[in-house]
């Protein structure tokens, strides 16, 4: 695992980016009379971190794809190391040459262990003791890029929350047998970790680059980017638009080459909250703290990844015992290929799932009214398609997340429950659905947000702090601060 061990005073790296690992040559790729990538040149250097940025359909995780072996471009080349590999690339020859990928979607078989998954990347793992082996790789590795993370390697991953299935996929691609690991494309890699989870991958990021690999990180938290990346190409409409060294680059600038007009994050907002309480839950046991949230209150969840949110808010849609809830109850999942999207249905059924009961004529359902909603809702939330009826799998990761928001938003619920919601969903759109979530508040719609995002809770009239499955700090709106966040997130409790 090259690269992610050192970085020490004493270790000795590069002088910085070298000759060009990856080449990409006027690359373009059309899904019918969609263009999903217009002639791109695309080249990352050896030695090099790039931040790839740009607004959902943008094009980035097609380029990505294209990398990787996962798609064939309908036109241009592919050079890696020097060679021209256009015409015999696939997924196989990528992983030779020592392209590793994570997507932003998951890969790793929820019935297998921990271990077993290493197997599945690594066919050079067979033959007697090839479990130990292959647990051996993906405890070093973990070990290296998250240090206390506490997982074990015989564990199922379908038992692991989503932050922890996403540190175990990005363990995996660092890994290495027979084939070497040169350049990792990491897509939205810290979308469901915390933030002491992301600040570790960004500095194992930086390590494996500074040993004279190669990284991609695609990421919608622009502070990240600039943190992390040595040069940073934006991507706009299957185009690059702009691409620049990391120097040249700040947040406004970045966010107005994507094409969005920026709007700062930490608004204060006047709250509209009544003193009816439309959801309670008692201590969970001695040290906690009761949870309460009244009518157009927006109420935020926060602390480390796995510490009991999540499950705070399933056992709110669930309607557990001791709870007290006033109102119809619907869910943002932030897992959407686990808990979110139906694979086989159409986008516009998608949306409409959690509407159907509500738009019955007699005993059928009002199809021309079904579609009507839908097409209001894409509307609202820019949804990118052309025709609502193709599958939810057309869209990109971003836009099945909006589908997910007009599901929910578009249902009668007055309670709302978001669970890190905002998962690869560009920059852009996260301000129109904050906009959206206060206007809602305001007409009384009740807001539970659990999120990983720091920003976000900004936009809250309280947070609870969650430390090991109890609620250990509210903090007022008056009183959020990052550091009074990640202090209690380490609190413990009696």
């Amino acid at each position: 695992m090259t690269g992610l061990g050192g970085g020490g005073a004493g270790a000795a790296a590069p002088a910085g980016p070298g000759r060009a690992f990856v080449d990409l040559r006027g690359v373009a790729k059309s899904f019918g009379a969609v263009k999903a990538l217009r002639p791109v040149d695309f080249a990352v250097r050896q030695g090099e971190c790039l931040g790839l940025v740009g607004h959902n359909g943008a094009g980035k995780s097609t380029l990505m794809n294209v990398l990787s072996g996962a798609l064939s471009a309908s036109a241009g080349t592919l050079s890696i190391g020097g060679e021209d590999l256009t015409e015999r690339y696939d997924v196989r020859t990528a992983h030779q040459a020592g392209v590793r990928c994570v997507f932003q979607e998951l890969s790793l078989c929820p019935n297998l262990s921990i271990a077993e998954n290493a197997r599945i990347a690594h066919p050079a793992l067979r033959g007697f003791g090839w479990r130990r082996r292959a647990a051996a790789l993906m405890q070093d590795a973990l070990d290296r890029i998250f240090p206390g993370h506490g997982l074990s390697m015989a564990g199922l991953v379908g038992d692991l929350s989503i932050g922890r299935r996403q540190m175990v996929e990005i363990a995996r691609a660092f890994t290495e047998t027979d084939e070497k690991a040169r350049l990792v494309i990491l897509d939205e890699p810290t979308s469901s970790l915390d933030a002491s989870a992301a600040d570790q991958l960004v500095a194992a990021a930086r390590r494996f680059s500074a040993a004279g690999n190669s990284a991609i990180v695609i990421s919608h938290k622009i502070n990240e980017i600039l943190a992390v990346a040595d040069r940073i190409v934006v991507m706009k409409d299957g185009a690059v638009v702009d691409d620049r060294p990391r120097q040249g680059w700040t947040r406004e600038g970045i966010v107005d080459a994507m094409g969005h007009a920026v709007e700062r994050i930490r608004t204060a907002r006047a709250s509209t909250a009544t003193g009816e309480a439309v959801v309670e839950v008692p201590s969970a046991r001695s040290g906690s703290l009761p949870f309460r949230a009244a009518r157009g209150e927006i109420v935020g969840l926060a602390g480390l990844a796995g510490h009991g949110q999540t499950d705070m808010l399933l056992a709110i849609q669930a309607r557990g015992r001791g709870i007290a809830i006033a109102g119809d109850v619907a869910l943002v999942p932030g897992d959407r290929s686990n808990d979110g999207v139906f694979p086989l249905w159409s986008i516009e059924r998608n949306m409409s799932a959690r509407w159907l009961p509500h738009l019955r004529r007699g005993g059928l359902i009002d199809l021309g009214r079904e579609r009507a909603e839908a097409g209001a809702w894409r509307e609202r939330l820019a949804l990118k398609t052309p025709d609502l009826r193709n599958p939810i799998l057309s869209l990109s990761g971003g836009n099945q997340q909006k589908a997910l928001f007009a599901r929910a938003l578009g249902s009668p619920a007055r309670i709302i429950l978001m669970d890190d919601p905002m998962r690869g969903v560009d920059i852009g759109t996260k301000q129109d659905v904050y906009a959206m979530i206060a206007r809602e508040a305001e007409a009384g719609r009740t807001f539970l947000w659990y999120t990983t995002e720091m920003d976000e809770l900004f936009h809250c009239d309280r947070t609870y702090v969650f430390h090991d499955g109890v609620i250990v700090k509210e903090l007022a709106a008056e009183g959020m601060s990052e550091n009074a966040v990640v202090q209690a997130s380490f609190q413990e409790h009696a």
